[in-house]
This record gives C-alpha cells, structure tokens and sequence, in this order.
C-alpha cells in the first residue's frame, strides 16, 4: 500500500486550459475550434464556452466558410468561446475571475471580458497578434487591469478514450 500522495498529478494550470481545448472539440467550425473555461480563484469551474451559433440558429442553415461578403460567411452569425462562457453563467457575478482560452481574444469578446468584472485572462495560441483587433483588444485590458499571460506548455499529453 502507497503512504504518498501521487506526484505526477496536473497542474491547475494545466486542468483548465484541458478543459478549455475540450470544450472547443464541441465547435462545428470546420476551421477553427475554440473553447474557454472561466474559474473562481478558488479553482472552481464557474462557465464554459466554445464558438458556435446562437441557441435555436441551425447549425446546417447558416454558413460556415471564412469567404464571401458579410451574411454569406460564418463571422455575422458565430458567437466566440468567451462570450458563450459569460453568457452561460448563471450564478450571478463573475467579478475576479479567470477566463483560460485556447485562442486569444477578440476586441469585441475583450469588451465583454473587462464589462464583465474577468480580471486575468490564460490563452494558449495567440495566432493573431499584430493584428488591428488583437492590439485593441490588448490596449483595452491593460487599460482595464485586466491581466494576460500565455499558457506555458508543458508538453504534457493526456489522452482520453471515450
């Protein structure tokens, strides 16, 4: 019989933003799968969310390419991860709480992190930077306090069967 506690446990850290990547698994985006997880500082999942399209807006009736004009692609109609997290919150204040992301966010979603009291944001990919939306978004957080780090890998790989 083992008297010690298992050493090889994951990270907090690494638990959420697991989460995170999962529930982007949920996404119908043929391109572009992300998920976000939001946690209390006492290391309670409080939301998730993943990108996809409004409750009732059929997954098969509304576009999903990145091409065309406005109304003829995805990017009128899906709503991000982050958005989704903070609008499927239904126990009251989510005032200095984490948000982990697997993709950096937006301008807009950054509007609704900070209005929504986020205070520190975890993101693993920031395949956007440089761009006019992502430097927005990160005027507006260090301009809010709202605190951004990137997710350090540690090159951990969890498989699950299901």
């Amino acid at each position: 019989m083992e008297d010690k506690k298992r050493e090889d446990y994951i990270s907090w850290d690494e638990y959420f933003m697991g989460v995170a990547h999962l529930s982007g698994f949920r996404s119908k985006d043929p391109n572009t799968q992300v998920g976000c997880c939001i946690v209390s500082r006492d290391h309670k999942i409080l939301s998730m969310g993943y990108n996809g399209l409004p409750k009732g807006c059929s997954d098969d009736e509304f576009p999903w390419s990145r091409e065309g004009n406005p109304g003829t692609n995805k990017y009128a109609f899906v709503t991000h991860s982050e958005l989704n997290a903070i609008l499927n919150y239904r126990g009251g204040s989510l005032e200095d709480t984490i948000l982990y992301v697997s993709l950096f966010p937006c301008n807009e979603c950054a509007k609704a992190i900070i209005q929504a009291g986020i205070k520190e944001v975890v993101y693993h990919s920031d395949k956007y930077a440089g761009t006019d939306t992502n430097i927005a978004a990160k005027r507006m957080f260090d301009a809010a306090g709202v605190r951004y780090t990137q997710y350090k890998d540690t090159g951990r790989t969890i498989s699950i069967s299901l």
